[in-house]
């Protein structure tokens, strides 16, 4: 019977932390991320100092900016995925509140610096941004509650958990930020169908969020210009979507050499929503292919992991975890090359921003401790074991 709950992996009793932690986690996902962290200094070193010269600041200034809040992310990241399930469900609980909270507050204390859409908080030596901090303990949160509902006389997890998911994409509309509203959106529905939704079901919500974007098109200006400018059938060169393209354009496979590039001169946000611009202007598509096998890499061994994983809970945290890294990672791409409308998303671990890194550290943090190898071992277990019998 024992064996039946907690499989066969070997447990090595009195094995102290560190050496327990190394031998479970996921060492290649750690090593992709450091260097997707160190590829992000290489691209800021390069397209940050024109800002921080207009800005008349030290030409370096973002760049150990972003060295200090990667450490800080890259230690968040380590100490997180130490984490029990149960630590993890326990913190996500309680930072989801809390970044709830930060979050509705936003239209009474935040401010947009200038961008239209007030989604941060100004705290004078640096601005926090809590939808950043909300989304990997959302996923949490959401998979706990869809967990719950599968157990016999369980509270409504599924209805409880779209009341969630609902409330705050409502309060990330209101700043506007209709990117960050569907992506938790997205990342909720992909947890719900792995979690045994029925498809009818899930055609209807993607039916209300085909009805949500026409609405927010026909009611919100700033969407509708976003939309507009995607699909116009040719780019105004003189916008950020217009300089983007003419540098992925001129960078071709090798680049245009190190420093050499011009997009980072014209565009404002070169060093985080358009980063990839930059990387494919001086680095070309070697550096860019090189990017997307990292997070790729990242991806497919997190799935295959949650793929052996026994627990609903696990599966369905990491389920969300990974859909919010990977989603976010191509639509920034994709922005970037125009296969899908300016949305202001920063690229995980490489775009500049204290709370994207410091977040994205959580939230990865998170998912390699629920993808660490546990005693209670594989679904596979199980399956052999029959076979024997």
């Amino acid at each position: 019977m024992t064996e039946m709950v907690y499989g066969t992996a070997p447990i090595r009793a009195g094995e102290p932390v560190l050496p327990r932690w190394w031998r479970t986690v996921d060492r290649w996902a750690i090593g992709c991320i450091v260097m997707l962290f160190g590829v992000g200094l290489l691209l800021g070193l390069a397209s940050s100092p024109p800002l921080a010269t207009r800005n008349g600041l030290d030409p370096f200034f973002y760049v150990q900016r972003q060295l200090f809040f990667g450490a800080l992310a890259i230690a968040a990241m380590l100490v997180t995925s130490m984490l029990s399930p149960d630590s993890i469900r326990r913190l996500a609980v309680f930072g989801f509140f809390l970044a709830l909270l930060a979050l509705a507050g936003l239209p009474f204390a935040g401010t947009d610096f200038g961008k239209g859409a007030v989604r941060w908080y100004s705290l004078g030596f640096a601005s926090v941004q809590p939808s950043e901090f909300l989304k990997p303990f959302l996923a949490v949160f959401a998979a706990w509650l869809l967990a719950a509902g599968h157990e016999v006389n369980g509270p409504p997890g599924r209805s409880l958990s779209l009341g969630f998911v609902l409330l705050v994409v409502g309060l990330l509309v209101i700043q506007p930020d209709f990117g960050q509203a569907a992506l938790v959106g997205f990342a909720w529905m992909i947890m719900y169908f792995v979690g045994g939704a029925p498809i009818l079901l899930l055609l209807v919500l993607g039916g209300m969020v085909v009805f949500g974007g026409v609405f927010f098109y026909n009611s919100s200006e700033h969407f509708a210009r976003r939309i507009d400018g995607f699909l116009a059938p040719e780019v105004d060169p003189r916008t950020q979507m217009g300089f983007a393209t003419n540098a992925i354009q001129e960078g071709g496979i090798f680049g245009v050499g190190v420093g050499e590039g011009q997009v980072k001169w014209s565009l404002p946000d070169a060093h985080t929503d358009f980063i990839i611009a930059v990387a494919a202007e001086e680095y070309g598509l070697v550096l860019v292919l090189l990017i997307i096998f990292l997070f790729a890499t990242i991806v497919l061994r997190s799935l295959f992991r949650l793929m052996r994983e026994r627990d609903i809970f696990i599966r369905l945290a990491g389920t969300g975890l990974v859909t919010m890294f990977a989603a976010q990672a191509m639509i920034n791409m994709g922005v970037a090359v125009r296969l899908l409308p300016s949305k202001g998303m920063t690229l995980p671990f490489v775009s500049y921003g204290g709370s994207s890194l410091v977040a994205a550290g959580i939230g990865i943090g998170i998912l390699l401790a629920l993808t660490r190898t546990r005693p209670q071992g594989e679904i596979g277990d199980i399956l052999t074991r029959r076979g024997r019998g």
